[in-house]
């Protein structure tokens, strides 16, 4: 896996991030990260995302992986 192309919208606290390639753009939503693809994440795509954010729930659903914000016992 590589860092997504320099295209890619990224919110400002997420561009050292590393980002399946095939991501198309993240969002963020409250305090959450939403990372949209035009076709579907693969499990490695997945995993990827998973392993930058350790504390937080990370979930896919073919074309989204969502970076759920961190329950407050966790912050």
């Amino acid at each position: 896996m590589q860092n997504v192309s320099e295209g890619v919208r990224l919110p400002q606290e997420l561009t050292d991030a590393l980002w399946p390639a095939v991501t198309h753009e993240v969002t963020a939503i409250g305090d959450a990260w939403v990372a949209t693809t035009a076709g579907d994440f693969g499990i490695d795509d997945f995993h990827l995302v998973r392993r930058q954010f350790p504390g937080r729930h990370v979930t896919l659903d073919g074309d989204v992986i969502t970076v759920w914000p961190r329950t407050p016992a966790l912050r």
